[in-house]
This record gives C-alpha cells, structure tokens and sequence, in this order.
C-alpha cells in the first residue's frame, strides 16, 4: 500500500519535471517566437519605410520627368524660337545692307536733286540777273538809237526846209536859180579872189556846225531793230527763268511741308514714349521734349526737360550723371519704340547708378525686349546688370599674352545648378 503512492508521487513529480521543462521549451519558443515576431515586425517596418522611400522616390522621378518634359518643351520652343532669330538674324545682315544700300542710294538721289535745284536755282537767278541787266541795256542802246534817229530826221528836215527857204530867198533877191547864182559867184570867184580871212572864218564856222551835229551812225536803224529782237528774246527768256525759278522753290517748299509733317508726328510719338519711360525709370516724376529757338520744325533745337520725383523741373544738363543716364536711356527707348532697330549697343550705361535705379534699368531693358525684336549688347561690370542677361561674353587670360572669349547662356547655367 505504501509503494503505490510513493509511484504515483514520482510519477507527478516526473510529469511535473516534464511539464516543467515543456513550459520551459514554451517559454522559449515563445520568447524565440516573440524574437521572430519583433525581427519580422522590424523587417516589415523597414520593408514599409523602404518602399515609402522608393514611392517617394517614385514620385521625385516622375515628378523629374514632367519637369524633364516641360524642359524639352520649353527647349524645343526655344530652340525653334533661337532658330528664328537665328534665321532672322541671319537674314538682317543683308535686309539691313539693302536697306543702308537703298538709302544710301535715295539720300545721294536726294541730295543730287538738292545740289542741282540749288544750283538750277543760282544759274537761273544769275541768268534773270544778267537778262535784266542785258535788256536794260539793250533797252538803253535802242533809245538812244530812237532818239539819235529822230534827231537826225529833225535835223534833215530842218536843214531841207532851211534849203528850201533860201532858194526861195535867193530867186526872189537875186532872180536867178541856185545853179545859176552858183555859176555866176564861181566866175566872180575866178575873176575877183575872196578874202582868205573870211573864208577860214566861214570854214571855221562851219566845221563847228558840224561837229555841233556829231557823228551820224548809218547803222542806227538796223541797230535798233536788231537791238529789239534781242531785248524781246531776252524778255522770253526773262519769262522762262521765272517760271523755272518758282517751279523749284514750290518743290523746295513741298519736300519742306513734307518733312515738316514728318519731323513734327515722330517728334509727338517720342515724346509721349519719352514721358512714359522717364516716369517708369524713375518711378515717378515728370519730363517732355521741346523744340527750342525757331518755329521751324526744320531749323529748331531740342531741349529736354526733366522733373525727378522729389526736384524742380530742370534741363538735362543741371541733373546729376546718374539722373542723366537714365533720362538718356529713356530718350533712346522712346526712339526705339517709334523706330526700332535690329540691334542696340548699351555702352556703360549703368555705371553712373545705383543698385536700385540698375535694377529699375533691368527691367526696363526686359520690357523693351517684349515690346521689340531689337537685340540689345549691353557692355557692363555690375554684378547685377549681369545677372539679368541670358547670355554673357568674357574675355579671360588663361596664359600670359593669351586672350580667350568665354560664352555663359544664364539659363542653361540655372538649370544645371537646380538639378
């Protein structure tokens, strides 16, 4: 009876001891278990945080290829809109040598028709000169021609009724013929010799009756007729160059009212450019051109009038350099919007300003690129002004004596430091 349960009693403490030992292998399957589960639940966490990385990663790569799109886009544009100036520029060269060419060739034609209506003009008014004076002459010679003409017909008249009275004389004293008396006083001439002393005293007289009568031109009437021919051409002529001489001033005066009319609607498109720029440059103020010293368009100065924001409306020439710059530059952007030409060479002009008023410069220069197809070539050493090209030319020494032109497109240079 005693054996039986001290069996049983080993028997549970050997199921104890193995239940023990079963709870221990639990124990440590769990723990190996919650060992597993933790390096499992890390593995996942690390799986989830890696493939947040790559979705995140993902997405930074698609995000890259839309901007990478949108940059090929944007270069494609660019490089059909760099192709056009390209071809555009290209083609400028020579539009602008035909140009030059053509107006070189309409201002030499214009001012050959200039030189010679001045010298048309000159000629003709010498030629009216020495008309008039010619057919004041010739009017001159062929009245005293009339005159000595008429006077030589009183003369003959004169002396022909004075004849005519002294044969009437002589047949009433002497009752004989002039032929008659003639024959009887040359016999008594022959027969009674006349006093030598009176005879030189009638010669005398005589010879001072006629050199009282002057010297008788056979050719007057001729002359005179010849002389008016002449003057009557010289009146045609006279006419002629008239006529002439008021063709060319009325053309004179058209190509003036034309250019009058040209000078005075650019000079207006100017200076409402001018206005509108000064104030934008200077962020305020007032300022206006005008014509100074002649009411002709064509002879007048120009003054400029300018007012910055805070100061007293002034010329040009009493404002500061930097004040000067930038109403210069306004002047020549209010040429450009009326007339723009395919380039523009800025030359230091933002050397005189400070860094607001070249930021103000700037911006400028962008709104006058939108508004125009100009190309502007700004050569400058301020930093900021720099900043603002798409594209920069430098010359550097890489060697003694050795120079080297270095080209930077801005852009491009962006790009490569954002990505």
């Amino acid at each position: 009876g005693s054996e039986a349960p001290s069996e049983t009693l080993d028997g549970l403490r050997a199921e104890l001891a193995a239940a023990r030992t079963a709870a221990d292998a639990a124990r440590g399957a769990a723990a190996t278990a919650r060992v597993e589960r933790d390096a499992e639940a890390r593995e996942v966490a690390g799986r989830q945080s890696r493939l947040e990385g790559l979705t995140r990663e993902r997405d930074g790569w698609a995000a890259r290829a839309r901007d990478a799109t949108a940059r090929i886009t944007a270069l494609e544009k660019d490089a059909e809109k760099t192709a056009a100036r390209l071809k555009a520029a290209s083609a400028a060269p020579e539009q602008l040598a035909t140009q030059r060419s053509s107006l070189l060739d309409a201002l030499t034609v214009a001012e050959t028709r200039r030189k010679a209506a001045g010298d048309a003009l000159a000629t003709a008014e010498g030629a009216a000169t020495e008309a008039d004076r010619a057919a004041r002459a010739a009017e001159a010679t062929a009245s005293s021609a009339r005159e000595a003409r008429a006077g030589l017909a009183a003369r003959a008249e004169a002396a022909a009724e004075k004849l005519a009275e002294t044969e009437s004389n002589l047949r009433e004293t002497a009752q004989m013929s002039p032929e008659e008396l003639g024959q009887k006083l040359t016999d008594d001439a022959i027969a009674r010799p006349p006093d030598a002393a009176g005879a030189e005293s009638l010669l005398y007289g005589l010879e001072r009756e006629r050199e009282a009568l002057g010297a008788v031109n056979l050719l007057a009437e001729e002359e005179a007729i010849e002389y008016g021919d002449r003057l009557q051409t010289m009146k045609v002529e006279r006419s002629d160059l008239t006529s002439a001489i008021a063709k060319l001033r009325d053309g004179i005066d058209e190509l003036n009212a034309e250019g009058r009319e040209r000078l005075v609607a650019a000079f207006d498109v100017i200076n409402d450019n001018f206005k509108s720029l000064f104030e934008a440059l200077f962020g305020g103020g007032q300022a206006e051109l005008k014509l100074v010293e002649s009411d002709d368009p064509l002879e007048a100065g120009l003054e400029i009038y300018a007012c910055p924001p805070g100061k007293r409306l002034a010329v040009m020439s009493l404002m500061s350099g930097g004040e000067q710059a930038l109403t210069a530059a306004a002047l020549i952007f209010a040429v450009f919007l009326a007339n723009p030409a395919p380039v523009c060479v800025l030359d230091e002009v933002d050397a005189p300003l400070d860094d607001a008023n070249v930021d103000r410069f700037c911006r400028m220069l962008d709104e006058m690129r939108k508004r125009t197809d100009t190309r502007f070539i700004v050569i400058t050493h301020n930093p900021v002004t720099m900043s603002r090209m798409d594209r920069l030319y430098g010359v550097t020494m890489p060697e003694r004596g050795v120079s080297q032109l270095v080209s930077v497109d801005l852009s491009q240079a962006e790009e490569i430091v954002a990505a």
